[in-house]
């Protein structure tokens, strides 16, 4: 059977600095102008990147990643949120469509090594060796163990009190009614570095201010970060790679783990054979029968096997293949609770939209645009599962961006949306033309 790959396929990048309650009152112009600036240069350097021969989706899309790491705008790196003790614990994570033994890792609860994302695209890569390149066949890895090995790869590893900045540690001391003067915060920076937090006897207890508000992760006038950065890519071989990073939620628990490093809640890659007489192929379909009985009998309820295409079925259709990649951002218990990127992307491969005529039924697939409306756009999922307490802790707020390939054609498309005050993206449009929003319309100052 020939391959069902293009003979060519036409690279593509979407970019996320984070989401949450950002508002045009609670982000200044200069500040959408620093965004701005940082997103466009973030994306032309990547497609740079992206455009050379034999470029490789995991190098593009890890390489903007450490990138906003780097970045002290982004909840990620060097400018990720402090947990509630005052320290830093990061999280990365990378999954391929294709290509490595793992397809996907996770590693969190860092405070040593530079560029967490780095570790994680290590990870993948070694894990084709028998041993796992130190790894072993693990996918997700936490702490002490994570920084052992980023030691022993040569990554660059730096003090805890790199990952500081000034202004993250002030929206941590506001949100818990803390003081935020310049002599507290050099003598807890330089004790970080010491093995101390805040809660030690050794760092002081400074003067508690009035709480500004009752929830310490999140503000309604008060942009706080609880979101990921991350990068979605196709290259030309057909490839998707998305890769995330974050600090996690303002003044989260020390030891949480959120929805970054987590493999099908924050982040997901794919791609499936797919034939021109089905768009998508599910191995079970429920039987008429057992329609019936659903409806009087939920709980009884079978599935049948759908029957297997014959031979000459088999070479008359033609195969192809559909691959999406997604990356989430947002308040990571609601994405964890509903695994939200795989949910999108089994809605776009597993059903299929009512066609709006018998000749369109060929192409009647669920858009991913689609599934990740249902999910993070305007009541879908996300927001849902927030019940009553919508809007008034951050719970459910969230974006998600992505990319959709068609392998017949080649040709990809980008896509996100969001339920929050805003998200911070960046992509070309269809005329090639660089694009970056924060809100649903047009930023005005």
């Amino acid at each position: 059977m020939p391959s069902s790959k293009p003979a060519s396929v036409t690279p593509n990048i979407i970019i996320h600095g984070g989401c949450g309650n950002i508002t045009r009152e609670n982000l200044a112009p200069d500040a959408y102008k620093a965004y701005r600036a940082s997103l466009l240069a973030i994306l032309d350097s990547a497609n740079s990147k992206l455009r050379q021969p034999g470029a490789k989706a995991i190098d593009v899309a890890t390489y903007v990643v450490s990138l906003l790491e780097n970045d002290t705008l982004f909840n990620a790196g060097h400018g990720a949120v402090f947990t509630r003790t005052g320290t830093q614990e990061l999280e990365a994570s990378v999954m391929v469509s294709r290509g490595y033994r793992k397809r996907g890792v996770g590693v969190m609860k860092l405070s040593h090594v530079r560029n967490p994302i780095l570790l994680a695209k290590e990870m993948l890569i070694r894990g084709n060796e028998n041993d796992g390149g130190g790894a072993q066949g693990h996918v997700q890895l936490a702490g002490e163990s994570c920084e052992q090995l980023a030691s022993e790869w040569g990554l660059d590893m730096v003090k805890p009190s790199y990952f500081w900045t000034k202004k993250r540690w002030a929206e941590h001391r506001r949100a818990l009614g803390k003081s935020t003067d310049d002599a507290t915060y050099d003598r807890n920076r330089e004790a970080i570095d010491d093995g101390h937090d805040e809660s030690s006897p050794d760092v002081g207890d400074e003067t508690v201010i009035s709480k500004p508000f009752s929830n310490p992760t999140w503000d309604s006038k008060e942009y706080l970060p609880q979101g990921t950065v991350g990068c979605c890519v196709l290259d030309s071989d057909g490839v998707t790679c998305v890769a995330t990073s974050t600090g996690g939620i303002t003044n989260k628990l020390p030891g949480r783990i959120g929805d970054t490093p987590t493999i099908g809640a924050g982040f997901w890659a794919e791609e499936w054979t797919v034939s021109s007489t089905s768009s998508s192929q599910p191995f079970y379909a429920a039987s008429p029968l057992s329609r019936i009985i659903s409806d009087c009998l939920p709980s009884l309820a079978g599935y049948l096997r759908l029957p297997q295409q014959s031979e000459e079925e088999s070479n008359c259709s033609r195969p192809s293949y559909r691959a999406v990649a997604i990356s989430g951002t947002g308040n990571g218990d609601s994405f964890l609770r509903l695994n939200a990127a795989r949910t999108a992307a089994a809605i776009a491969r597993f059903t299929s939209q009512v066609p709006a005529s018998p000749a369109a039924s060929s192409d009647s697939h669920t858009s991913l645009q689609a599934a990740v409306t249902a999910v993070a756009g305007s009541n879908g999922m996300l927001q849902q599962s927030a019940e009553d307490r919508w809007r008034k802790t951050g719970e459910g707020e969230g974006g998600i961006i992505g990319l959709e390939v068609d392998g017949a054609s080649g040709k990809s498309t980008v896509v996100a949306d969001f339920n929050c005050g805003g998200m911070f993206r960046t992509w070309y449009d269809e005329e090639g033309k660089p694009q970056m929003m924060v809100f649903k319309k047009e930023y005005e100052a």
